[in-house]
């Protein structure tokens, strides 16, 4: 096995809940083996870290990606960068408080889908994954006047991820539909914060730990 860590990213506030992430070190292999990498440790994402000046590469179990929140947050957390660089573009990367936020564009995270359902109940009764075919982000709000919404995601590519626990990608595109800021309780009991940026970008922010 390649050598790595283990975070848990978009903590919630008891400390409880984040997603799972590999990140990848001292790894010049090509994409075909990285790909096995990613699929060999089952996390949603894994990222590699390929120089010291920011370029990374991002791989599910399935697929490589250009951009990915959860990914992207860990990592400027373990690295402490202020840039990353993922295929989709240039990020950049900063810390307020206990949160590790980063910048990034809807357009940098195609396919996926938001759906919007009439009470977070209903949301925590859908089944995972739900029916029907590609990658799908469910949410009510919670308290709309305080911008607190209840989601799931549910990527359904076939490669054994059933829901995805944080998706930094998927806040992001929900908050340039909604256009405000976001508090975002995700899956079990992960803490997912966002706001619009500038020139059409998406703050997100989250809490990072080591994985016990």
């Amino acid at each position: 096995m390649a050598d790595h860590q283990t975070l848990r990213v978009f903590i919630g506030p008891d400390g409880r809940g984040g997603n799972l992430l590999g990140v990848v070190f001292n790894d010049d292999s090509d994409a075909p083996a990285r790909q096995a990498v990613a699929a060999e440790l089952g996390y949603s994402e894994t990222v590699f870290i390929d120089d010291e000046h920011g370029k990374v590469r991002i791989f599910t179990p399935s697929v490589e990606l250009p951009f990915a929140g959860h990914p992207l947050v860990g990592t400027a957390w373990l690295l402490k960068s202020t840039l990353l660089r993922p295929p989709a573009g240039d990020v950049p990367a900063w810390t307020e408080g206990d949160f590790t936020w980063i910048r990034g564009r809807a357009a940098w995270a195609p396919g996926r889908r938001t759906e919007q359902y009439a009470t977070a109940a209903e949301v925590d009764a859908l089944p995972a994954p739900p029916p029907g075919e590609g990658w799908l982000y469910a949410w009510a709000w919670a308290d709309e006047a305080a911008g607190r919404i209840r989601a799931r995601a549910f990527p359904r590519r076939g490669d054994g991820i059933i829901e995805d626990e944080a998706t930094g990608a998927a806040a992001i595109i929900l908050t340039t539909e909604l256009a405000r800021p976001l508090d975002i309780h995700q899956g079990t009991d992960s803490q997912i914060v966002t706001r619009p940026g500038p020139d059409g970008t998406v703050d997100v922010g989250g809490r990072v730990a080591h994985a016990q």
